[in-house]
């Protein structure tokens, strides 16, 4: 008798456990339309209490004009699609150039203290001087675009996947090592999930710094893309049109940021 109340107990309890975890989730659901809410509100009563003109703060309705406009039109979903592919072109060859380099180097610490001070000097020059170059030297269409998007992801991705191939415990190595394991046994049952955690991290920063590298190649020379809009808007004077840029380049970013962070937790699932 004793033992079945114990079990009651038990059982009141995880249902008031998932029942409590249920409310905080949904809690979390609610926390992002009411900021942005509120945000919405104090962007207005901004516009109202300063009286500011549309070239100089627009109000959230006519922002919410002119993108209605612009999608209904089709030149938003064009120009944002241009946009995209640059980002994921670019995204493609840093991530890939970073990975493959980041395991040599994390390998060969020799080739490492040699390449190092030359991976450095390249990320001392800012981006937006090595635009105008690249511009000139692959065009004014999409390469471009791509180099200097691969530029900004390459160096958080190299250094977190250095960082993440170090890390995992020499224990571990040397007991691969005694079960006769390959190289690339190592590298997919050990190394990879081991590291995974940084490498994730990195491409964290990394889809968030190509949506920048996309947009100040379109800054320096382009016809089409949403940082020509917003280069547009700002020679027209129309506000409204960079202010749709912007939020649009900020919804395309927070989509990467989560698909990544979706895919961190289907991978890293393991770990809880």
């Amino acid at each position: 008798m004793a033992e079945a109340k114990v079990q009651a107990v038990e059982v009141l309890r995880g249902d008031s456990r998932s029942l409590a975890d249920r409310l905080r989730r949904r809690a979390d659901l609610l926390l992002v339309p009411l900021g942005l809410a509120t945000f919405v509100l104090l962007w207005q009563g901004l516009v109202l209490v300063g009286g500011y003109p549309d070239f100089i703060l627009p109000s959230p309705g006519r922002v919410a004009a002119r993108l209605v406009a612009l999608a209904t039109g089709g030149s938003l979903w064009w120009h944002a699609w241009i946009t995209v592919q640059e980002i994921l072109g670019g995204l493609a060859l840093g991530l890939t150039t970073a990975s493959v380099l980041g395991y040599v180097l994390a390998r060969f610490r020799r080739l490492e203290r040699l390449l190092s001070p030359y991976v450095v000097a390249s990320q001392a020059i800012p981006v937006v001087a090595l635009a105008p170059l690249l511009v000139i030297w692959f065009g004014f269409g999409s390469l471009s675009k791509v180099l200097v998007c691969a530029l900004v992801v390459f160096f958080p991705v190299l250094v977190n996947t250095v960082v993440g191939l170090r890390g995992v415990d020499q224990n571990l190595r040397d007991l691969m090592r005694t079960y006769e394991a390959t190289r690339w046994q190592t590298f997919r049952l050990l190394e990879l999930p081991a590291a995974l955690p940084v490498l994730l991290g990195g491409l964290k920063v990394g889809v968030t710094l190509s949506v920048i590298g996309a947009v100040v190649g379109e800054f320096v020379g382009a016809d089409r893309g949403l940082g020509f809009l917003v280069n547009l808007g700002h020679g027209l004077m129309d506000t409204p049109l960079m202010f749709v840029a912007i939020f649009t380049l900020v919804v395309i970013a927070l989509a990467l940021y989560g698909t990544v962070s979706l895919l961190e937790s289907r991978l890293l699932s393991w770990r809880s």
